[in-house]
């Protein structure tokens, strides 16, 4: 009886409709059976080279639809990948690779010099371009692996934003209806997993998603994924970083329905793009531009909404822990989701629901992650159970509206208790960011001998702009109470984030005192 293993479910869909498009990655466009060809010869190339289930294999990759094959054929062989940041240099990447057990590595060949200054610790180092397709050319094509379980395995290192990274570990199936919404984005999930390729074929050629970020970042891979288990096709740009103009060139040519992004650091190079290009691009088939992993300020939302007139701008809410968990729209300048009870709770410090009007954190039960990679520490105090469910609860901050309705205040990590009030970073950034001389906004708190922090912010200016730091604060007191006020504002040449797009607060927050901030 199939089951909903990943590598399962993709199999039945290349022998469906093996001529359909998969992956379009600049020049290289591979069919579902060309794809799923080129993953099973890569499966074998690593099993003849001593891999097998339970393996790590390290990604430490830029995007390209090498990724995508390697996802592919780790989950053939039972084994796992690990998402390898390849802004690492020598000692973090040494760090992941020690804490994430990675056994062999598939990398950029101009990042050997890290790979191979961590010694003979891999069985396998695998450069990405000719020896990389010389062992799938030898390798044989048959499907002849061992028999699978939705119980495999699928490992997600989060980005790290405020502290270190960590290894979310998820079954198969859990992973398939949090995060890839079972196969039907939007609508009913398969429950039959030998359902999905008839219906699949049935249908069409699914949904058209160009995912920008890169694929080290959760979102960026999930997308990918959703698309392709929905029968659709996913566009990569290739390459290390975002190219607003190339990504927009490649939706145009392959008629992508949705653009995923990763918040403002993305979306405002898209939006000069766009304002510097009038007319380039039509875009007739974008109906969706979808941030993940970090919110949209209203601002930036609205300039998008302008440039992309035709197309739907949404917040994505979701995490490494809880994959997709709906989408916000904005409401006096706050971000508001709507809350599938099915799935999602708020819960007060005793892990009790919160009423109308109450603020607590944001939990997600039925389809969940195991908990963390060799961090039990670190599970028990994000995972538990109560009456025979379990939650996970990562972090992100919300109250209840009247109506039932979430409004976003934040991650609780990035929460600044300033005199015992709390001020979440991401709601005093988002009314920065909507200052006309602003151009990006990152807020911290940095230790004040008073208040036991205090608010401060780092903004980059728009172009021809300089911004008032009086005129800045006489903006932020109009619309946030005065303890949300950033006491002090500097104005830096630019704001350090992680490759997803994420804010680096732990930069911004040494930034802020090497700047004056501590007393």
């Amino acid at each position: 009886m199939m089951q909903f293993n990943l590598a399962d479910i993709f199999e039945s869909l290349a022998d469906a409709f093996p001529e359909r498009p998969a992956i379009i990655a600049g020049p290289t466009r591979l069919s579902f059976g060309e794809l799923d060809a080129r993953a099973t010869r890569l499966a074998h190339a690593w099993q003849a080279r001593g891999l097998g289930p339970d393996d790590h294999i390290g990604l430490y990759l830029y995007n390209g639809h090498e990724y995508v094959e390697a996802m592919l054929a780790a989950w053939k062989l039972r084994a796992r990948t690990i998402n390898l940041n390849y802004r690492y240099v020598a000692a973090e990447l040494a760090e992941i690779v020690e804490r994430g057990d990675v056994t062999a590595v598939l990398y950029e060949p101009e990042l050997a010099e890290h790979v191979h200054a961590l010694g003979d610790r891999f069985k396998l180092r695998m450069a990405r371009g000719p020896a990389y397709e010389a062992a799938l050319a030898e390798a044989s094509p048959a499907r002849d692996f061992a028999p699978r379980s939705a119980d495999d395995r699928f490992i997600l290192f989060t980005g790290g934003t405020t502290g270190r990274p960590q290894g979310v570990v998820w079954r198969h199936e859990d992973l398939f209806f949090a995060a890839l919404q079972g196969g039907q984005p939007g609508g009913e999930p398969f429950r039959d997993p030998a359902a999905m390729a008839p219906a699949l074929a049935e249908y069409g050629d699914g949904m058209h998603i160009h995912t920008a970020a890169p694929l080290i970042h959760g979102s960026s891979q999930l997308a990918v994924w959703i698309a392709l288990m929905n029968g659709g096709r996913a566009i990569i740009v290739p390459g290390r970083s975002f190219q607003p103009e190339a990504s927009l060139d490649a939706c145009e040519a392959d008629e992508a329905h949705t653009f995923n992004l990763v918040g403002d650091a993305m979306a405002l190079p898209l939006i000069d793009a766009l304002a510097a290009h009038p007319g380039r691009w039509s875009l007739p088939t974008l109906s969706v531009v979808a941030s993940a992993g970090a919110v949209l300020s209203p601002s930036v939302r609205e300039r998008l909404e302008e440039v992309l007139p035709t197309a739907m701008v949404l917040n994505n809410f979701g995490a490494s822990e809880t994959g997709h968990q709906g989408s916000a729209f904005y409401e006096r300048g706050k971000a508001i989701w709507e809350m599938d009870t099915s799935h999602t709770t708020v819960l007060d410090e005793a892990l009790r629901p919160v009423g109308p009007g109450e603020q607590g954190r944001i939990a997600r039960f039925g389809h969940i992650p195991l908990g963390y990679y060799n961090n039990p520490e670190k599970t028990a105090a994000t995972f538990f159970e109560r009456d025979g469910v379990r939650y996970v609860i990562p972090g992100d901050m919300a109250e209840v509206n009247r109506d039932g309705t979430l409004t976003f205040l934040g991650r609780g990590s990035v929460c600044i208790n300033t005199g015992g009030e709390k001020v979440f970073a991401e709601e005093v950034e988002e009314v920065l960011k909507a200052h006309p001389d602003v151009y990006d906004a990152v807020v911290v708190g940095v230790p004040d001998p008073r208040w036991g922090e205090r608010v401060e912010a780092l903004c980059t200016a728009r172009p021809g702009a300089t911004p008032d730091p009086a005129a800045l604060a006489a903006h932020c007191r109009a619309r946030l109470a005065g303890y949300k006020t950033p006491r002090a504002f500097w104005v830096v040449d630019h704001l350090n984030r992680q490759p997803s797009g994420k804010a680096d607060y732990r930069w911004a927050k040494a930034t802020a005192i090497g700047l004056g901030g501590a007393t």
